[in-house]
């Protein structure tokens, strides 16, 4: 490297251009230096402090990354720009850098670099299992809501599933990306995980033309005792019970239950940070029993579009691991059951009343008592009005001995029309003051041709206050 005195860069306009850039403990950043093409050939160098300042990384590679430490550098020839990565960022890096190419006999083209290092959580290590899914949190400073985010593993980016909206998922294959601006939040989600997707991995958020900044973390993929798929039954509208193991290195961590609606990885969630503790949000209840490695619960209300669920557990940087697939089957609705049974009661109760009704005769009077000599009319549908006549006892004056026929009516008088009954005319007539002075005799009724002609009582029967009346053969 060649010295450049400050005094002589001063005394040059535009020799020095100046890049303000910002990284997060843990993290990285890539700040892009530009350089004339004239040279490609000559090597570049980045260096911290002032002139004189230290190197810390230089090469003369073309087109190939190489490494010194924490810092790495990549010489593109062909768009004639340089790129240095710091990884691993701690508060200390904190400071004045340059990025300069050696140009010798001359004055060292460069420029000047004011990094900051802001403290902050890192993603280290995220752990997953095979045939599982997962959700990595990336959080940020909400003035790089509007900047381009991606996710690259190793040194291979995915470009297909950058976002620069707001509220929607975007997909390539098994990844894809969610960015809650308003939150400044990041979320990868990665499905159906494999083995080989272990690995490292790089959230990049493009702050500039001139830098990015970046997160990684090593994505570890490990196989597990618990079962992946669980399938379930229940009627629409009804419950049903879950029961989920989880890996033994969770046993402290949050346990989950979300429902997942289409894109929506997770729209609705309860979860349970608590040993042998139930917890309730929504129509989820939990129960996680850490010794036995189970996490338990209950769904109400079942509905179609809520036929599938994962439980899970989440570590304390917020990412989510789903262990197992709960899929429920609709087998019918409970209320559906119960108000198609009263529709059809309702429906046969009507019918039954119909019937009654057309069964019925038109002004027919259940009992009509208008003296001596009239007749007391009834009405009942199965017997076409026949006469029945009752011979009345002949000792009018002793009203203990007359014995008066009594009809004994059905439950229902409205479902029957009665046949007229005509008490016997001649010396034997009792006088009859009131009606509360007759008792009918029980008589029993034959629909349409099974209905006798008529029916007599006798002077010789045995006093009762209820008596039968003997139906008699034309």
């Amino acid at each position: 490297m060649k010295i450049i005195w400050t005094f002589t860069l001063l005394m040059i306009p535009g020799v020095v251009n100046s890049i303000e850039v910002t990284g997060y403990s843990g993290g990285g950043v890539e700040i892009s230096c530009k350089y004339d093409k004239r040279y490609k050939g000559n090597e570049k160098y980045f260096c911290k402090g002032k002139w004189p300042c230290t190197d810390q990384i230089m090469t003369n590679e073309k087109n190939e990354w190489v490494n010194s430490g924490r810092f790495s550098l990549y010489d593109d020839t062909s768009s004639a720009v340089f790129t240095v990565t710091i990884r691993d960022l701690r508060e200390e890096d904190s400071g004045m850098y340059y990025c300069a190419v050696d140009i010798p006999s001359e004055i060292d083209s460069s420029t000047e670099v004011n990094l900051k290092v802001i403290t902050d959580q890192p993603i280290r290590t995220v752990r997953g299992y095979s045939g599982g899914n997962i959700i990595i949190n990336f959080k940020y400073e909400k003035k790089h809501k509007n900047h381009e985010k991606y996710i690259c593993r190793s040194r291979e980016c995915f470009p297909v599933i950058n976002t620069n909206r707001a509220s929607e998922w975007t997909h390539d294959r098994r990844f894809s990306v969610h960015e809650g601006r308003s939150a400044g939040l990041l979320r990868v989600f990665i499905r159906e995980l494999k083995e080989n997707d272990s690995g490292e991995y790089k959230i990049t958020v493009k702050a500039s033309e001139d830098y990015s900044f970046f997160s990684e973390f090593s994505l570890n993929i490990e196989k597990d005792d618990c079962v992946k798929s669980i399938s379930l039954s229940a009627a629409a509208g009804g419950s049903v019970n879950i029961s989920c193991k989880y890996p033994q290195s969770h046993s402290s961590d949050v346990k989950f239950l979300c429902w997942r609606s289409g894109a929506d990885l997770c729209a609705e969630e309860t979860s349970v940070n608590e040993s042998r503790r139930w917890r309730r949000k929504g129509k989820i209840r939990l129960y996680d029993d850490r010794e036995e490695r189970l996490l338990t619960g209950s769904i109400s209300h079942v509905t179609e579009q809520h036929s599938e669920y994962w439980c899970g557990v989440q570590s304390d940087g917020g990412h989510k691991s789903f262990i197992t697939r709960v899929l429920i089957n609709l087998t019918g609705s409970s209320l559906i059951v119960s108000l198609v049974l009263l529709l059809v009661l309702i429906i046969a109760g009507l019918s039954l009343l119909f019937l009654c009704k057309k069964r019925q005769s038109p002004g027919a009077d259940s009992s009509s008592h208008t003296g001596p000599g009239k007749h007391e009319v009834v009405s009942y549908t199965g017997c076409d009005y026949e006469e029945i006549k009752a011979q009345l006892p002949t000792n009018p004056s002793d009203s203990s001995d007359v014995l008066y026929a009594s009809a004994q009516l059905p439950t229902n008088p409205s479902d029957c029309v009665y046949a007229t009954v005509q008490k016997a005319a001649g010396d034997s007539q009792c006088c009859i003051s009131s009606a509360e002075d007759l008792n009918y005799a029980v008589v029993n009724f034959h629909k349409q041709s099974d209905c006798p002609a008529s029916v007599s009582v006798r002077n010789n029967q045995d006093y009762s206050e209820y008596a039968s009346v003997n139906h008699l053969s034309a």
